[in-house]
This record gives structure tokens, C-alpha cells and sequence, in this order.
């Protein structure tokens, strides 16, 4: 004879044990299909920062390219005022010694301050720091 219609449906239902294994391959996919798009990602940015990091360097040594060019003319032009060479040279290398003193006491005070203070700060529940006071502990 032919089956009851409601024992077949209730003979092709999955049960718990089958629907939570099928939950947990397609969790299982999902995970995997995410981890293979961040590493895709991850790569591509990867070779986009070694692109950056190239383009700065070469733009690094252009701008010293220039900067020296730009020395080299400050001494020919001195030399021909009628300063000599060695006087010439000395004062484009004590103008080079100054402006690097300039960058290197700017660059102190950006390092003065420990990276993630403020996160640190709002981590911990203390209030942030007056501008002023701030500003006035850094010139010390």
C-alpha cells in the first residue's frame, strides 16, 4: 500500500542532531570565507604600503636632490659675491646645522607625549588634561 503522507514528512525531517551539524558547516563555511577575504585584503594592502613607502622614498631623495642643488647654488652664488670657497662652504654646512637643530628640537617635542594617552586616559576613567597645563609641561 501506499505511506500515510504525514509519516513520509515526518520521516524527511531532519532532526536536531542533523540541523545543528548543518549549522555548524555552514558557520564553519562562513568563518573560512571570511578569514580568505581578510587575507585577500590584508595582501592587498600590504602591497599597497610597499608602493607608499617606495613613493616616499623616491620623493625623499628627490627633495635632497633639490635641497642639495639648492646648497650648491648658494655657494657658487656667495663665491661669486667674493666669498671664498671654504666660507662658502662653511656657512651652507652651519645653515644645514641649524636647520636640522630646528627639525630635531620640533621632533622632541612631537616624541614627548606617549602614543595612545588619550585611549590610555579614557581606559583608566581619568579626566583629560587642560590644554594649557599641557602645553606648559611640554616646554620644560
Amino acid at each position: 500500500m501506499y505511506p500515510d503522507p504525514a509519516q513520509a514528512a515526518a520521516a524527511q525531517q531532519p532532526g536536531l542532531g542533523a540541523l545543528l551539524g548543518r549549522l555548524l558547516s555552514e558557520t564553519r563555511q562562513l568563518v573560512s570565507d571570511f578569514t580568505h577575504l581578510a587575507v585577500l585584503d590584508a595582501r592587498r594592502a600590504a602591497i599597497r604600503l610597499a608602493m607608499l613607502l617606495s613613493a616616499g622614498l623616491m620623493i625623499a631623495i628627490l627633495v635632497i636632490t633639490a635641497w642639495m642643488g639648492f646648497v650648491a647654488a648658494g655657494i657658487v652664488w656667495m663665491f661669486d659675491k667674493g666669498v671664498s670657497w671654504p666660507l662658502a662652504i662653511a656657512i651652507a654646512a652651519l645653515i644645514n646645522i641649524a636647520a636640522a637643530a630646528g627639525l630635531g628640537w620640533w621632533a622632541r617635542h612631537l616624541v614627548s607625549e606617549m602614543p595612545f594617552t588619550a585611549l590610555l586616559r579614557q581606559l583608566r576613567g581619568q579626566a583629560p588634561k587642560d590644554p594649557d597645563q599641557a602645553s606648559d609641561e611640554r616646554h620644560r
